[in-house]
């Protein structure tokens, strides 16, 4: 009796989830049938599809058309070029980077941690990167820009032409010991004039003296905000309340000086004159 029960307890223990099995095994077979069916139409579908080309990119190469459509090609793939490297040559080979940095270092000085806004900040930068370098622009309109537009140079005319004004301005920027450390590390021969140096080698040379003066200014900037501090913090030890972050006493007095000397009209005149 004992293994009957048991067989009957194993056979109410069946989960409930065969029947589902059974209706699988049963629809199986009707579902392959459907599938040998439709690959008939899933093949035509397919090679219709196959069929289908997009004209604007499509060219033979034994067309004779095929140079021009090489040539055009190449063309958009160096303007997309250009613009993605755009930010690149605005940031390092403008005077952008040391405003910047400046702009920084006085937000640090003053201890307001985010007054201006990384927003204001970069739009003023952006601005004065654009006015300290519109005669390079207009010389790069003049020389490079109009007589390309009117045909009268080359594609490499026009690019020897257009890096020549930038090329002036940040030798103009760049200290001699910087720009000697990257024309030996490029272990190439030395130049024999200013217009000889490769871009590659000018660009980080230039960068390092730009961060190196905009440090140098922010030392600068850095030391009467640090004397407002210690007096503030000699204060406030004296009369015994160390307890009281010196900071909060500090900055409306710092801002109090920095406004009643007009510093924002002297920081600005001093960076613009940096780079004349």
């Amino acid at each position: 009796m004992r293994p009957e029960s048991s067989l009957q307890g194993s056979a109410s223990l069946e989960p409930p989830g065969s029947n589902y099995r059974a209706r699988k095994r049963s629809i199986l077979p009707w579902a392959l049938i459907l599938l040998a069916a439709a690959l008939p139409f899933l093949i035509a579908a397919s090679s219709r599809a196959a069929e289908l080309t997009i004209p604007g990119l499509r060219f033979n190469l034994d067309d004779v058309e095929a140079p021009r459509q090489m040539s055009n090609v190449l063309t958009i793939l160096f303007i997309l070029t250009t613009l993605s490297l755009a930010p690149a040559v605005l940031i390092l080979m403008t005077s952008f980077t040391r405003i910047a940095v400046v702009f920084s270092f006085l937000r640090h000085a003053l201890g307001t941690q985010t007054s201006p806004p990384n927003q204001v900040i970069l739009g003023l930068a952006l601005f004065m990167t654009f006015f300290v370098m519109q005669p390079v622009w207009q010389r790069i309109n003049k020389e490079a820009i109009v007589p390309y537009q009117q045909h009268e140079i080359s594609g490499e005319v026009f690019l020897k032409n257009g890096l020549k004004p930038l090329k002036d301005f940040m030798l103009k920027q760049t200290r001699k010991q910087d720009l000697a450390l990257f024309v030996s590390l490029s272990q190439e021969e030395k130049p024999k004039n200013a217009e000889a140096i490769e871009i590659t080698t000018l660009v980080p040379a230039f960068v390092i003296s730009e961060l190196k003066t905009a440090f140098q200014i922010g030392f600068l900037l850095f030391l009467p905000f640090i004397i407002v501090d210690m007096v503030v913090s000699s204060i406030l030890l004296s009369m015994g309340m160390m307890m009281l972050p010196p900071v909060m006493i500090s900055m409306p007095f710092k801002l109090m000086l920095f406004v009643m000397v007009d510093g924002w009209n002297l920081l600005i005149t001093s960076l613009i004159k940096s780079f004349q």
